[in-house]
């Protein structure tokens, strides 16, 4: 996974509430074993007329021109509905590294965090806030503070998360890599049992 400590970007508003995993990555696309190539089929459904890449719909979001970035704003309750890792894939590698919304799903939640992608929960006014920026405006997320700020305001909140999957973010690790960044404590745990 890649470090994760402070980012700066435009967003990307979905206003849309009750996200549910089979929107944000439709089943008939889970077929692959891998994580990579599911970022194209990211809200298939709501992204193209008929399932036809040719036929973008000009009013979904992620089809307007003038909105970019690696920051997605989603409304409450994003994530919910089935359990399905590959939501949080579709969101990586469509190439957002932090979904914000004031409500989100525990599993998917935990998926996300699982997968590099973070999650920070606003409250209802301060996504109000957000929403009410323009295309050109940015957020300033910054994990060791555990901040978000909207830069042309100033306006900021704190968010929370679990020290452990901080630590994970901060350090672009996996489960795996966290407890190999820890050999030498458990090595010498071990050598004095």
């Amino acid at each position: 996974m890649q470090s994760l400590q402070k980012i700066t970007s435009r967003f990307i508003p979905l206003r849309i509430e009750n996200v549910d995993t089979d929107q944000i990555i439709p089943a008939r696309f889970l077929k692959a074993t891998t994580k990579e190539g599911f970022g194209k089929n990211l809200f298939r459904d709501w992204r193209y007329e008929n399932d036809d890449e040719t036929k973008p719909k000009a009013d979904f979001v992620l089809n307007q021109k003038q909105y970019s970035g690696e920051i997605l704003v989603a409304a409450k309750n994003f994530g919910c509905g089935s359990s399905r890792e590959h939501a949080a894939w579709s969101i990586l590698d469509y190439g957002f590294k932090v979904v914000v919304s004031s409500f989100f799903a525990d599993i998917f939640k935990n998926n996300a965090l699982n997968n590099g992608v973070l999650p920070v929960t606003v409250t209802d006014a301060f996504l109000q806030q957000i929403f009410a920026q323009g295309p050109e405006d940015t957020l300033s997320i910054d994990l060791a503070a555990q901040t978000i700020t909207i830069d042309a305001t100033g306006a900021a909140e704190t968010f929370e998360i679990n020290a452990y999957k901080k630590t994970c973010l901060l350090n672009g690790y996996d489960d795996i890599d966290y407890l190999l960044s820890m050999k030498e404590e458990i090595e010498a745990f071990e050598a004095k049992r």
